[in-house]
């Protein structure tokens, strides 16, 4: 009855003590509200998935500030840790993904289920995939303690900043069980339509990182400063305590299983498989045009810095429309319902492709500021055709982003790992061939990234209309 009600208030009143209590119920009212309006319904759904993604690199921001005080040496040192950490933990957010989307399917499907049985289900898959992080996290912690040192020396690290490096990683590195556990309860979460409360625990961890950090860096008191160890200490303990929030909500929201299943486990892991091989392949391709650009001197190397981090950062933008799209494709799916899985995919889409149009529009407008304070006088003539470039492509990058959710969404994991190998191929014949030596050689290098772009917006929207291959939204008929 509960739910009943909530289905006709806006925003939806899950804040009361039946709505938290009856989370399977709530569960069922964001899909119901899309029906009825699909357009504000994914808007809100999108917001505060926007706002957790946001706080997550406020942490490295958080980080560097502090560490920038120590010395040339630490903050050198921190950005080593990081960018192997960046790459660590992405080859892990699998976690996430495929419990969002498993959770979701089977809240759909408990739809018109008088056994309950889906229900139980949910709850048990979010308890297992929380295990399976610690699990995988310890082993990573393990790993990490034992090669942090060569991973240093692998990105380039020597001496000074080497030690330092190896150090932050293993602090660092304690905390990746917390952070798994993190990936997997807010997949829970989003998968159950709660895109609220990863947004509170993300912040939450981001505000005692902060009291943690000058305590742990400087030393206070009592408590002597460990430098940027103390940095990686106050993410690790910041991470732990997330993941104790995190996984308490998603019982309060799902119900606490009845059982622990490790058969469950083997369907997160094959999609972990295929999405690991998809994000080696996106480090490939990015990581390979950041080595083009930076063979073609320091200041091609400085403005496609500029360049690619404002792209990164407005990639956050269009995930936040790809994760709430993801949850409500899994959960009409799991209701055996695809035209409204489909009618999701054209929502997300409109949306994704209209944020990224004005997010090119404003990067054109922004772009004097943009060059008189980013980039160096030396290479301001290089800034233009790349920068506007990557502005035109953010509406396709909108449809990328929007198809790529769909099609998480459908549990279509694999086509999504082949459309990425076949976009690393497209975008990698332009890279390959780009001469260094040319002055057209940073400008190259932004095209790549558009065949690279179009590809998968390509392949990823052909998915989903007409739907050719075996495409999940395409083979199953409405119920």
């Amino acid at each position: 009855m509960q739910a009943q009600n909530d289905a006709h208030r806006w925003p939806p009143d899950h804040a009361g003590k039946s709505a938290v209590r009856s989370l399977p119920e709530w569960g069922l009212v964001a899909p119901r509200l899309f029906v009825e309006r699909p357009h504000r319904t994914f808007l809100a759904l999108s917001i505060p998935i926007l706002g957790s993604l946001i706080a997550e690199p406020l942490t490295g921001l958080v980080d560097t500030a502090f560490v920038a005080q120590l010395g040339v040496d630490e903050l050198a040192a921190l950005g080593v840790g990081a960018m192997v950490l960046s790459a660590v933990f992405w080859a892990f957010a699998f976690l996430g993904v495929a419990t969002q989307t498993r959770v979701a399917e089977l809240l759909g499907a408990a739809q018109g289920d008088a056994t309950g049985g889906p229900r139980a289900k949910a709850a048990r898959m979010c308890w297992v995939a929380v295990a399976l992080a610690l699990l995988l996290g310890s082993g990573l912690a393990l790993a990490g303690f034992l090669t942090a040192g060569a991973a240093s020396r692998a990105m380039g690290a020597s001496g000074a900043v080497a030690d330092l490096s190896a150090s932050y990683l293993r602090v660092r590195l304690t905390g990746a069980p917390g952070m798994l556990a993190c990936f997997a309860a807010f997949g829970a979460l989003r998968g159950a339509h709660d895109m609220r409360t990863p947004l509170w625990v993300a912040a939450g961890i981001n505000a005692f990182n902060i009291l943690l950090d000058p305590l742990l860096i400087f030393g206070f008191g009592p408590v002597p400063g460990f430098g940027v160890a103390g940095a990686a200490a106050a993410s690790a303990v910041s991470q732990w305590m997330g993941a104790g929030w995190a996984a308490v909500a998603a019982v309060r929201r799902l119900g606490r299983p009845t059982a622990f299943d490790w058969h469950l486990a083997r369907g997160l892991l094959s999609a972990g498989v295929d999405l690991f091989l998809r994000a080696a392949c996106l480090n490939a391709f990015l990581l390979l045009g950041t080595r083009k650009a930076t063979l073609s001197g320091a200041s091609a190397g400085a403005v496609h810095q500029v360049v690619r981090s404002t792209w990164f950062f407005s990639a956050l933008f269009l995930d936040s429309f790809a994760i709430a799209a993801q949850s409500l494709v899994a959960h009409f799916l799991g209701g055996a319902q695809p035209a409204r899985a489909k009618r999701v995919a054209g929502v997300a889409v409109q949306w994704s492709v209209g944020a990224g149009a004005g997010i090119g529009l404003l990067m054109l407008a922004c772009e004097p500021a943009v060059r008189q304070v980013y980039v160096p006088a030396a290479a301001a003539a290089l800034f233009f055709t790349p920068w506007r470039i990557a502005a035109g492509l953010q509406p396709l990058s909108g449809v990328t982003f929007a198809t790529d959710g769909v099609h998480f969404g459908s549990g279509d994991f694999a086509f999504l790992r082949n459309a990425v190998i076949a976009a690393l191929a497209a975008g990698s014949l332009i890279l390959l061939g780009v001469d260094s030596r040319s002055d057209a050689a940073l400008e190259t290098v932004w095209w790549a990234f558009a065949a690279w772009s179009g590809v998968r917006a390509a392949l990823g929207a052909l998915r989903v209309w007409p739907g050719f291959g075996r495409a999940p939204l395409a083979t199953r008929d409405e119920a």
